[in-house]
C-alpha cells in the first residue's frame, strides 16, 4: 500500500513553528519514499473554527513550500458520516448520553487517591455517572459518550506500531487503563455532531492513511483511535510521534503563542528555510 499521511490543522489560530515542523516532517517523510501528503481541514467544532485562519493555514504552508491534492477533506462537510458511523456503535449497545458539565465531573471526582490517575487524553478522567442512562433519555444538551468497559469486552486484543524516537515498536492495547486512565469518552460533543476522537479515526480510515505523523503529545489519545478502529472495522495505521517543539522555558507552543506564528516570521522576512533551520530540519 502506498506511504500515505496527512497533516490536519483545526482553524482556530494562526499555525505556529510546531505547526510548521508537523507539517514539514510529514511532507517529507511522504515525498522521501514517493508517497502521499494530504491536507486535512479539522473544523468539526464550527465554534471555534473561523474562514480566515483557514484561508492562513493554506498561505502559510504553501510558502513553506508544500502541495497536496484537491480538494482538501474538511470535517464540516461530513457531519453524515460520522452519524452513520456513530449509530453503529449504538446498535452495539456501547453509547450513553452524559448530562454532567465539567463542575458535576469535577465534584464526582472526589479527593484525589495516591497513585490513581485523575486525568487521561480527554481531560478529568470521567466517573460513570450516567452510564446507566438509555439513549432514549438523550436530550439536546447531553453529550454522547462510549461505554469503555463494554467496548473493551466486544474486542480481540489489539495492538499498533510506533516508529517514533521515543516509544518506538509495538504498544498493545491495555484494557486496564483504558477504563481507569482514560475513562468513558465523548463521541458527540455539545452542539458538534461529533468528537475529534470519532472524526479523526473515521477520516484517517476514508482518505486510506497508513502512516498518522503528529507530536507527542497525541501519543496517549492513539489508544482510543485503535480501540475505535477496532470496533468499526476499520484499519490501524502506523504512527509516528514527534518531539514538540517547545520556547526557551521549555513549555511546548500554542495557537496563542502569536509571536511564533509563521505568519509573523514571514513579515518579519524569515524564508522557508529559515523556519526549516528554527525546527530543527
Amino acid at each position: 500500500m502506498t506511504f500515505t499521511t496527512r497533516f490536519a490543522p483545526s482553524p482556530t489560530g494562526p499555525l505556529h513553528l510546531g505547526h510548521a515542523y508537523s507539517a514539514l516532517l510529514a511532507h517529507d517523510m511522504a515525498r522521501a519514499v514517493g508517497g502521499t501528503f494530504l491536507l486535512r481541514i479539522e473544523d468539526v467544532d464550527q465554534s471555534r473554527a473561523r474562514p480566515q485562519w483557514e484561508t492562513q493555514i493554506y498561505d502559510d504552508l504553501r510558502w513553506l513550500g508544500l502541495d497536496w491534492p484537491e480538494p482538501v477533506l474538511r470535517q464540516s462537510d461530513r457531519l453524515p458520516r460520522y452519524v452513520q458511523t456513530l449509530e453503529r456503535l449504538r446498535t452495539m449497545g456501547l453509547v450513553y448520553p452524559c448530562r454532567c458539565n465539567r463542575a458535576d465531573i469535577e465534584a464526582a471526582a472526589g479527593a484525589p487517591q495516591e497513585g490513581v490517575p485523575q486525568f487521561g487524553p480527554d481531560g478529568r478522567i470521567y466517573s460513570g455517572t450516567c452510564r446507566n442512562r438509555p439513549l432514549s433519555e438523550a436530550g439536546a444538551t447531553d453529550v454522547l459518550r462510549l461505554d469503555m468497559a463494554k467496548a473493551l469486552a466486544a474486542l480481540p486484543p489489539r495492538s499498533f506500531t510506533e516508529t517514533g524516537p521515543t516509544r518506538t515498536g509495538a504498544h498493545r492495547l491495555d484494557p486496564d487503563a483504558l477504563i481507569h486512565a482514560v475513562g468513558d469518552i465523548i463521541l458527540v460533543r455539545r452542539n458538534m455532531g461529533s468528537s475529534y476522537h470519532l472524526s479523526v479515526v473515521v477520516d484517517d480510515a476514508d482518505q486510506q492513511i497508513t502512516q498518522v505523523i503528529r507530536g507527542a503529545d497525541l501519543f496517549d489519545a492513539t489508544q482510543i483511535h485503535v480501540l475505535l478502529q477496532a470496533l468499526l472495522d476499520l484499519p490501524t495505521p502506523t504512527y509516528h510521534h514527534h518531539r514538540l517543539i517547545r520556547d526557551e522555558a521549555g513549555k511546548r507552543l500554542a495557537k496563542r503563542d502569536d509571536a511564533r506564528a509563521i505568519a509573523k516570521y514571514r513579515q518579519d522576512g524569515a524564508t522557508p528555510q529559515d523556519i526549516r533551520t528554527m525546527v530543527g530540519l
